[in-house]
């Protein structure tokens, strides 16, 4: 990092170095190989979910068109991130364009907001699904489901534009690496030439209201459904209703733990490398992870899957 900063530094920079995993050539091309394999099988996965649920009848109910939805979200997600981290492991320079970096910066958030939306939703899918299972089908139509999956889209990407616009049009001096491998704005707001207390502010209150409305959302639609559980005579009844929560509830654990901890941790500045693996963890391991996670404990989904591996 060190040779990086003395033999680039100007007064206005137009491009930023991605500094990324700083490792010798042959480690580069190691996790090159590691994350390009990590990459196929987070498409793969996804894409079989939204196969699975477009190719059995059975599958046509707004939970599965959700789960289906979320899986196309995560194919994107992931993408916002790795393909240029991949190019990133094979090139010497690491630079990236200023509209390419910001470009990300939008996509990255933008598809992350849009996943806090639509974990939400999912949540109240399951709560009308348990709480009120009589009047389910006459609530959750098709045509109340595509409104919340438009909303999501709509949502996630009208959250972020003012802000990253605003940091777009600031001055950045000095070194231009990004002790990162995608940008963020914590390390692009410490390349300013000027501090922007007020923008790191207004960051923070539109992060957090992001992450804590739809979290608190979830928590509250759980805290009925646990509530409408234990109210099951059956033993068989009670299995039943955790296991259709059970893989949305791991999801929303390891999304948000994760994210929770790299944006409203007491402490602002991380270390560098534990912001890499934080960020890591919920850009690109947990859209490897959910397709196994939905599709372990669902009988159905297992079935429709197995029925698309044998054509």
């Amino acid at each position: 990092m060190k040779t990086f900063s003395s033999t680039i530094n100007s007064s206005t920079i137009t491009g930023f170095i991605l500094l990324g995993f700083p490792c010798s050539r042959e480690e580069q091309i190691l996790l090159f190989v590691l994350f390009f394999i990590v990459y196929l099988l987070t498409l793969m996965g996804n894409i079989s979910i939204i196969c699975a649920v477009c190719c059995d009848q059975r599958l046509h109910t707004p939970m599965y068109i959700l789960l289906a939805n979320f899986s196309f979200l995560e194919i994107w997600y992931v993408t916002s991130t790795v393909p240029n981290m991949l190019a990133n492991f094979l090139s010497e320079t690491k630079v990236i364009s200023f509209s390419g970096c910001f470009l990300q910066f939008y996509f990255f958030f933008s598809l992350g907001s849009t996943e806090c939306f639509f974990l939400a939703v999912m949540a109240f899918d399951r709560y009308l699904a348990i709480c009120r299972p009589l009047h389910y089908p006459a609530l959750m139509t098709r045509h109340l489901c595509n409104i919340l999956v438009i909303s999501c889209w709509v949502l996630g990407f009208l959250w972020f534009p003012i802000p990253i616009t605003i940091i777009s049009q600031m001055s950045f001096c000095g070194s231009r690496i990004i002790d990162h491998f995608l940008c963020d704005p914590g390390p692009l707001l410490a390349l300013a030439c000027s501090r922007a207390p007020l923008m790191e502010f207004f960051w923070t209150i539109i992060t957090s209201l992001l992450l804590f409305i739809p979290f608190l959302f979830i928590m509250g639609t759980y805290i009925l459904v646990l509530r409408a559980v234990f109210r099951v005579p059956s033993r068989d009844g009670q299995k039943k209703a955790f296991s259709t929560c059970g893989s949305h509830l791991t999801v929303v654990s390891l999304f948000y733990g994760s994210v929770m901890i790299m944006y409203v941790s007491p402490t602002s500045e991380h270390e560098a490398g534990k912001q890499k693996l934080v960020t890591l963890f919920y850009s690109v391991g947990t859209p490897l992870l959910n397709p196994v996670i939905y599709s372990l404990r669902n009988k159905d989904m297992k079935n429709a899957l197995q029925k698309i591996l044998r054509i």
